[in-house]
């Protein structure tokens, strides 16, 4: 195992370590929760809410399966952070990543034009939107990585052109092709349904990495 990962093992999962400005982080999320049911109570729209909970079941899966990277080869995860966090819930997710991927779909949702047929410089205003998003979000993971609080082992998953592609579609594109799939629904029942499906595939997959295979990193 790299050496990453086994400080990514340390205090996995281990409630000493949490750290009292994860209460206020809560209370933060739970507000943007609070005030977009509200809205959503009164205009019957859901989809600021769908698209919150979307793209935190995207990142779910990428984390479960990066877990299962993990024990498979007993080497390394495509991507860990062994840094100091309140709480490390898997060797490259934590607490912190958690609270921040709630409420990135409905930022990302808060940015889209009303018209989805709207283009910007002749390209549609979403698939734009989600490309700008996904570019943000690989730049803030370059940087995470250049300051070591998120390591990359393998070569076709780091700072190459290859390897930043590879981030770009995997890491970050679909969590808001995912949400732009979402929304192309027509009835709640269906995004109702496409949601659950998505985290359905996170849990099927912890469920037996903890209780057949007993892992869950």
């Amino acid at each position: 195992m790299t050496e990453a990962s086994l400080q990514a093992l340390q205090g996995l999962r281990e409630l000493s370590t949490l750290k009292w400005y994860v209460i206020p982080l809560l209370a933060i999320v739970l507000y943007i929760y609070t005030i977009e049911i509200k809205k959503a109570r009164e205009s019957g729209s859901w989809d600021a809410v769908f698209a919150g909970l979307t793209l935190f079941g995207m990142d779910f899966i990428n984390e479960t399966w990066n877990g299962w990277v993990f024990h498979c080869t007993q080497h390394s995860a495509f991507w860990t952070t062994p840094g100091d966090t309140a709480l490390r819930t898997m060797v490259g997710w934590n607490i912190e990543i958690m609270f921040m991927f709630t409420l990135a779909g409905i930022i990302f949702y808060h940015t889209l034009l009303p018209d989805k047929n709207t283009r910007i410089l002749g390209i549609p205003n979403r698939w734009l939107i989600a490309v700008g998003f996904t570019a943000f979000c690989v730049f803030v993971e370059v940087i995470l990585n250049i300051g070591g609080h998120l390591v990359w082992e393998y070569p076709w998953w780091y700072r190459s052109f290859a390897g930043i592609w590879l981030i770009f579609f995997i890491g970050y594109f679909i969590f808001y092709a995912a949400i732009l799939f979402m929304l192309n629904l027509k009835t709640v029942k269906n995004k109702l349904i496409f949601i659950s499906t998505i985290y359905g595939i996170a849990i099927i997959l912890n469920i037996i990495g903890l209780g057949i295979l007993g892992f869950v990193y």
